[in-house]
């Protein structure tokens, strides 16, 4: 690897959703401050949509970090299940012991209690699901149901949901309209803008310990922009695929066409063209 021969003590540029390295592009900020807003409000449920590779799994680990001690939270990454099975991993994630046999009235009334235990501890309950667009649409409705819990003043159980674009094609559906119908907060992630390019790849260099000069020239990061659309996951695979070519030459500043040489080694990456 690479890492002595640019002074670094970790691998700037893994895909891994790592918030140590998460750096509050525009976006992301945005869709961070809309999340905590609406949970605060008191809001039931919450939708993050944004294309593969835009960051959502990585806002959600902020989000869980960003919530106090006044709140419980569940975090379901493959909810890709039926009803019962997703109500048996919430009971899980709250702690409720002995549901294996549970009929669905029991679970839900299980559930029901703990989650009234915690609002008497003063306690708040964030469920967040990942990969949201493959749930089932009965799953998606058992999950509307499970969110008119709620004592007079609040709801006992707030839900988030994080999911790619075809999330919102299955909630137009006829079968879901009163879900869709309770989603007051949403957000739509895109991609980093040009201008965020240079500071993103700076921050993600600096975490994993350079502290020499700049490693990309501005044209190689406005290549960068280009060959990515600006999705975080794309610039992570073409900034380390264009420091493994200047690592190969022996040099230590990566340029334009280190950049079009990852580019064409990387599935969905687009063409640079002309770069001034």
């Amino acid at each position: 690897m690479y890492l002595r021969h640019f002074g670094l003590v970790e691998p700037p540029f893994r895909i891994t959703p790592d918030t140590d390295f998460a750096y509050a592009v525009e976006g992301h900020q945005e869709a961070l401050n809309t999340l905590l807003l609406a949970l605060n409000e008191g809001e039931g449920f919450v939708k993050i949509v944004g294309e593969v590779g835009t960051g959502k799994t990585l806002l959600c680990r902020r989000l869980l970090r960003s919530l106090g001690e006044g709140w419980v939270t569940a975090y379901f990454p493959n909810p890709s299940l039926d009803a019962d099975t997703l109500f048996l991993a919430l009971a899980e994630e709250l702690g409720i012991k002995d549901v294996d046999g549970l009929n669905h009235y029991h679970l839900v009334r299980r559930i029901t209690l703990a989650l009234l235990d915690l609002a008497r501890k003063k306690k708040r309950v964030v469920l967040c699901i990942d990969e949201a667009q493959a749930m089932p649409i009965e799953t998606l409705e058992s999950l509307r149901l499970l969110s008119n819990l709620e004592t007079e003043k609040r709801k006992l159980l707030h839900i988030v949901l994080f999911g790619q674009p075809e999330l919102d094609e299955k909630l137009q559906r006829n079968e879901v309209r009163q879900l869709l119908q309770r989603i007051s907060f949403h957000y739509r992630l895109g991609g980093m803008k040009k201008s965020e390019i240079g500071a993103y790849v700076a921050y993600r260099l600096r975490v994993a310990g350079h502290r020499g000069e700049a490693l990309f020239t501005p044209r190689a990061l406005r290549g960068l922009h280009r060959a990515s659309g600006g999705v975080p996951r794309l610039v992570n695979i073409l900034a380390h695929k264009a420091l493994l070519a200047v690592y190969g030459e022996g040099r230590h500043l990566a340029k334009l066409r280190h950049v079009r040489m990852a580019r064409r080694d990387t599935e969905g990456a687009r063409r640079i063209g002309l770069i001034w």
